[in-house]
């Protein structure tokens, strides 16, 4: 297996919207097709964007919205059930981390946090405090 990784934001926003069903962070019974239209908006406005390909499909992404210095924050890193445990989501972060290095990195998760642990991450006392989005 062969895997292409892009640095394209405008990804096609029917294979992530596919890549986004696959992984659980979608449902088809509560997705607009006015969603899945803007579905890659989120991509386009981060300030990094990592993709995986193979043959021509989607597998794998990360976004990252930075001030390019301080701090980075990763944001929906996705990989199809079927190309996980291949290395690339690891290798998707290493890129991340590498498109600043100087950088404090962060990410929010409860489901993957032994993968971030793995490669390096630690988790910290920080609270995070939200306003839902009106897509979920």
């Amino acid at each position: 297996m062969r895997v292409e990784y892009r640095t394209k934001k405008d990804l096609p926003c029917n294979e992530l919207y596919q890549l986004f069903l696959a992984v659980g962070w979608a449902k088809e019974d509560e997705t607009t097709q006015a969603m899945i239209d803007n579905f890659n908006i989120g991509f386009i406005n981060s300030t990094f964007v990592f993709s995986a390909w193979v043959d021509e499909h989607l597998v794998g992404c990360v976004r990252v919205l930075s001030d390019l210095h301080f701090r980075s924050i990763i944001y929906d890193l996705a990989v199809l059930p079927r190309f996980q445990n291949k290395g690339i989501g690891k290798e998707l972060v290493q890129r991340c981390i590498n498109a600043c290095e100087s950088s404090e990195w962060l990410v929010q998760t409860d489901m993957a946090k032994g993968f971030y642990e793995k490669i390096g991450f630690k988790e910290n006392a920080d609270y995070f405090l939200t306003i839902p989005c009106k897509w979920f």
